[in-house]
């Protein structure tokens, strides 16, 4: 009885070994085979190893990448098939079936991968995207809406999506987000914004009780935050240590806004800014105070309003006062455009005659106001 027993143990260790060997030649052609896009060695590697799911998978990419989707169908659904409870090959199925027309068959392979991780955020998305592209928006937003809960990382393209089949439409935007917190809403509000959809981003801010036109903390009473993008003022971060609140100074208030200047500062970079909601086709005049000591330069400072959409100069104040001057009262009129939201007011230096334009020297601001002059022409 030994010899026998010893026998087929040296069979089977025999056969699986040669099994093993077959297997990892198997790899080794699949792993040339994509790299050279050869479907001749993808094939080989199938017959070394026909039950290997990579081994299909790997000829449908190449199939792919030689426009020949309808044989890549072939192996994935063989792949799928031996390996059903992965989801990306079901993706990938999905989107091969889809190149080719067939949305019913491309729906199915991604109701497969929905299913086999139900709890993914990535499945749920590719699913969502196809339901939109079939034109099922309601179906398609409840999907994308899920793969956004289950990885927030997804949000952003919610937000996107759903505002260009809104075509801008803010409400109907909204209905499609479903926003559920304050995280979402802060991120629709900065969505709203780099769309400049002023008026929409004002009314999630906390300045929406306002039904005129204001500026936030305009006697510098509060603290300013860096890299602030709501609706007060926004300071540039490289010279972020060159403004201060100062109590010591003020013209109203307990405060006013100290500038320090040590020589750099590039007329085109703003020191400060803030957008402010305005009504289209009216005049307005904003009001300011300046105080300066020592101020020297060759590019004097000044304010400038623009229109926040286009950027397009409306208005701007007289240079602020060189040497050493007083508190001064100084205004900037200016007529908004036609489809004008809001406007930008920016703290910002005049170009110079030469090169090298240093500033020097310490300036104060204090009581911005801002009042319509004209009333808005009837639509």
């Amino acid at each position: 009885m030994r010899i026998p027993l010893t026998l087929l143990t040296i069979g089977l260790c025999l056969f699986f070994i040669q099994d093993s060997a077959r297997f990892g030649f198997s790899r080794l052609l699949t792993r040339y085979a994509v790299g050279t896009n050869s479907v001749e060695v993808a094939n080989e590697a199938i017959q070394l190893s026909p039950s290997d799911p990579d081994a299909h998978r790997a000829r449908a990419a190449i199939l792919n990448r030689l426009q020949m989707p309808g044989e890549a169908v072939k192996s994935l659904e063989t792949a799928a098939a031996l390996r059903y409870r992965d989801d990306y090959l079901w993706i990938e199925l999905g989107n091969t079936k889809e190149e080719l027309g067939n949305t019913a068959g491309a729906l199915a392979a991604l109701d497969q991968a929905v299913h086999w991780a139900p709890h993914y955020a990535h499945t749920h998305w590719q699913r969502g995207n196809l339901l939109l592209r079939m034109g099922q928006v309601d179906d398609a937003f409840a999907e994308l809406r899920t793969a956004a809960a289950a990885n927030q990382n997804y949000f952003p393209n919610l937000m996107d999506l759903a505002w260009g089949v809104s075509r801008g439409d803010v409400k109907a935007a909204e209905d499609l987000i479903d926003i559920k917190n304050d995280n979402q809403r802060m991120a629709w509000f900065r969505f709203l914004l780099s769309s400049k959809a002023y008026r929409a981003a004002f009314e999630l801010s906390r300045d929406s009780h306002s039904t005129t036109p204001s500026i936030a903390n305009a006697g510098f009473e509060e603290p300013l935050l860096l890299n602030d993008t709501t609706f007060g003022w926004i300071v540039s971060p490289e010279h972020k240590n060159r403004l201060a609140i100062d109590v010591s100074e003020k013209l109203e208030g307990a405060r006013s806004l100290q500038i320090s200047l040590d020589g750099n500062w590039p007329p085109a970079t703003p020191l400060l800014s803030q957008i402010v909601i305005v009504e289209p086709e009216t005049t307005y005049r904003i009001s300011f105070s300046v105080k300066t000591k020592d101020l020297m330069t060759g590019g004097p400072p000044l304010i400038t309003v623009s229109d926040a959409t286009n950027n397009q100069l409306l208005g701007k104040s007289d240079s602020l006062p060189t040497a050493t001057s007083s508190w001064t009262q100084l205004n900037v009129e200016f007529t908004t455009q036609p489809a004008s939201q809001a406007v930008v007011i920016r703290l910002q230096r005049n170009n110079c005659d030469t090169a090298s334009c240093p500033i020097f020297g310490t300036l104060w601001l204090d009581q911005f106001h801002i009042e319509q002059t004209e009333p808005a022409k009837k639509q």
